[in-house]
């Protein structure tokens, strides 16, 4: 019998995919507006969980325009950002905690203010944009439970974007286009395989796991080897690709982790090991990049 899972944000960039790979294991509920549902509501969101006999909830429904919520730090409390990724989170916690579910929040690295040499999961956060902080606010409203799981990705990549493209696919957009793309020398990230997000899901819910886990790709490599990666795998001019700095890149727009060396050990103890950037695109090429 399969387990049910009440999902936000399953039609998303990384849910949908969630769903594609995982629901021969497990019954997806959506919670969505599609569905009549607004997690801002917690009235609705706690008549939901109690008519559903799911007792994992995977949340992923956030507001994670990083530049519009930014904006949004003007109104702080009162802002769509804060609604959403704060009190939204706080309503499917304490729903789920009168109804006896798990949480299972996904959270980004952009917690972190990028100014260390590397990040685990016990670092303490320290956002340097309104993003960061509602999401940093998510996680300890989840972890107040200690039965929640917090995951924490970032720039998550995928095959198929058919709706919301990845930076994978707007780069290899844009060099098909002939149109010359930036990439910033000084930043680090770990680019992440959605595929991989979905599987070490699966391996930690049926783990029963709890607290924090970083689900990260297994590279540290910056944006502009990044694209130079992605022309290259994909045969595309790489002569379109310029050099910048973050300063540049970012200018006028919210504020940026540069460094963001996110460890992934602690997953890889429970037998998953994350695929490094290389390999994702090997695989998303394999299973015919749109």
């Amino acid at each position: 019998m399969k387990i049910s899972i009440l999902g936000t944000g399953l039609s998303g960039l990384v849910g949908s995919r969630i769903v594609e790979l995982l629901s021969g294991k497990y019954n997806f509920e959506d919670l969505s507006f599609d569905t009549g549902i607004d997690i801002t509501d917690k009235t609705a969101v706690l008549n939901k969980f109690t008519s559903s006999k799911a007792v994992w909830v995977l949340h992923l429904a956030a507001k994670t325009d990083v530049n519009a919520c930014q904006i949004d730090k003007e109104l702080g409390k009162k802002g769509n950002a804060w609604n959403i990724n704060v009190e939204g989170t706080r309503n499917i916690v304490n729903a789920a905690a009168k109804t006896n579910k798990r949480v299972l929040f996904i959270s980004s690295d952009f917690v972190f203010s990028g100014k260390k040499d590397f990040y685990q999961e016990q670092d303490l956060p320290d956002p340097i944009n309104w993003y960061g902080v509602t999401k940093y606010e998510g996680e300890k409203i989840t972890l107040k439970e200690k039965n929640n799981l917090v995951v924490r990705i970032t720039y998550p990549y995928r095959a198929k974007c058919l709706t919301k493209k990845d930076f994978v696919h707007k780069i290899k957009t844009n060099l098909e286009e002939s149109k010359v793309t930036q990439g910033v020398t000084d930043m680090i990230f770990a680019p992440t395989f959605i595929d991989d997000i979905a599987f070490s899901l699966d391996l930690l819910i049926s783990q029963k796991q709890s607290g924090i886990y970083h689900v990260v790709g297994n590279s540290l490599i910056s944006p502009y080897m990044a694209a130079l990666e992605i022309a290259h795998k994909l045969n595309l001019n790489k002569n379109l690709i310029q050099k910048t700095t973050a300063a540049l890149f970012y200018k006028n727009v919210a504020p940026r982790p540069l460094l963001l060396r996110t460890k992934n050990d602690k997953i890889k103890t429970l037998g998953f090991v994350p695929k490094s950037f290389s390999q994702g695109l090997d695989e998303i090429i394999k299973q015919g990049i749109l």
